[in-house]
């Protein structure tokens, strides 16, 4: 099995691009959402470290929006209580899918909650800031103060872009991401030994 992280910048479209694989997929945001709406544990723990904010079960992402904006630190202690879940979740991802070629993992903290390993292919989605903010305008909720504090705690655009192996230049066009992808495929499928990709392949 090859696990290969979907890195790039919030809003740049690397939830389409990991479902375009065709593989198994480990969306973490669904997961941070299902925990919401049904881990009773999850919500308790909230609960406790946020008592101001947090006090509805299932949790409303207007208490969680409220808290963020409320205090930078708020935040790192939300992620610190689902980030346990969601690694509890990944396991069980990862077993039920030990036997697929790829799996594809949509985690937005892959690299900075050290959850990839020496062995992951990491593929960069590089996207245009105009075509960003479009996308991130079509959200529910869309709320730019939210947006900065996020982008805050994570690691360098330019870091993530060094430490990929292929990057993929999402055009938001169907066509153009489904050709980039085959051509990848193709390329992990020919070549086995995984430590030859510690290069960018720069697929345009």
């Amino acid at each position: 099995m090859i696990r290969i992280g979907i890195l790039g910048d919030i809003g740049s479209g690397k939830s389409y691009v990991a479902q375009s694989f065709g593989y198994p997929v480990f969306d973490a945001d669904h997961e941070v959402s299902k925990l919401y709406k049904q881990n009773k544990k999850v919500y308790i723990k909230l609960k406790k470290t946020l008592p101001k904010y947090i006090f509805e079960f299932p949790i409303d992402k207007v208490q969680l929006s409220k808290a963020v904006l409320a205090n930078n630190l708020n935040l790192k202690k939300i992620i610190k209580v689902v980030h346990k879940e969601i690694r509890i979740k990944l396991n069980s991802f990862l077993k039920k899918n030990k036997t697929k070629r790829f799996v594809i993992l949509d985690i937005p903290l892959l690299l900075e909650n050290n959850i990839s390993t020496k062995k992951d292919i990491l593929i960069y989605v590089d996207s245009k800031k105009i075509d960003i903010l479009k996308n991130l305008k079509k959200r529910k909720n869309f709320n730019k103060k939210i947006l900065k504090k996020f982008k805050a705690i994570q690691l360098p655009l330019d870091y993530k872009k060094r430490k990929s192996h292929f990057i993929i230049k999402n055009k938001f066009t169907k066509k153009s991401v489904n050709i980039d992808i085959k051509k990848i495929l193709k390329k992990l499928k020919n070549e086995r030994n995984s430590s030859r990709y510690r290069n960018n392949w720069f697929i345009d």
